[in-house]
């Protein structure tokens, strides 16, 4: 699918970027998870589902409709994750659509002022990194981009309906060992999007604890890597391709 992009994107060498991102979107990545990126004066990028939104799962609360608000407010980049979280591989094109307007629906509602600008230029995630070539053609009409999973930087001339995604999950030694993604991606630039769910000190097995998060952000910092939300960074490599 990669190579026949609807939307292609040169991902430079000149200078690596890290991104923080949340799928789902439990409350603890509100509680937990942008109020350490703030710390460190960042801020993140939030894939929501509308329909999720406010239920309780095994080991997770999800975000509330005041959190999604407060996100937009704190200055975090809103994303679609769809509405109800389906495996989009298995819709057909209306079914698709439906999930892509209710959602746009559901987070207009929501973010008030801040849709304006939001809205021109929403980012998608895919539920389960699931999807096929059908689907992400329409993507494409509807989403500013859309990242998956497969544990990659983005390097030179990527597709914008696939960009790479790097998981951050339990346990937490492995949170630890991707400081070594952090290093690959300083040595050789690209763009490194990290991706996770819940920031709990009782993680689900798709999420992680505070306290290695921070560790992950903190060696980002510290790393020199410019660290963007993803609308921040498509801003940036769009400029660099118009230069």
């Amino acid at each position: 699918m990669r190579r026949f992009a609807a939307k292609t994107l040169h991902i430079s060498g000149e200078r690596p970027v890290i991104s923080f991102s949340f799928d789902d979107v439990p409350d603890s990545a509100l509680y937990n998870g942008a109020t350490i990126l703030e710390k460190y004066g960042l801020r993140g990028t939030f894939y929501i589902a509308g329909q999720l939104t406010g239920i309780s799962e095994p080991g997770r609360k999800l975000i509330s409709e005041a959190g999604i608000a407060e996100l937009a407010e704190r200055g975090h980049e809103i994303g679609c994750h769809t509405y109800s979280h389906p495996n989009i591989a298995t819709l057909n094109g209306a079914q698709l659509q439906n999930e892509i307007d209710q959602n746009h629906s559901f987070l207009s509602r929501i973010l008030g002022k801040h849709w304006g600008a939001a809205g021109s230029q929403l980012n998608f995630a895919y539920p389960y990194n699931a999807v096929s070539y059908f689907a992400y053609r329409r993507m494409a009409k509807n989403y500013r981009s859309c990242r998956a999973g497969e544990n990659r930087i983005n390097r030179g001339a990527t597709c914008l309906q696939m960009l790479f995604g790097m998981e951050i999950g339990r346990p937490d030694e492995d949170v630890v060992q991707l400081k070594a993604e952090i290093d690959a991606v300083k040595a050789q630039p690209g763009w490194l999007i990290f991706f996770t769910h819940d920031i709990s000190e009782t993680p689900t097995p798709y999420g992680c604890t505070p306290a290695a998060f921070e560790k992950l952000v903190q060696y980002a910092v510290q790393s020199g890597c410019e660290i963007l939300t993803v609308n921040e960074a498509l801003d940036r490599y769009i400029s660099a391709d118009a230069a």
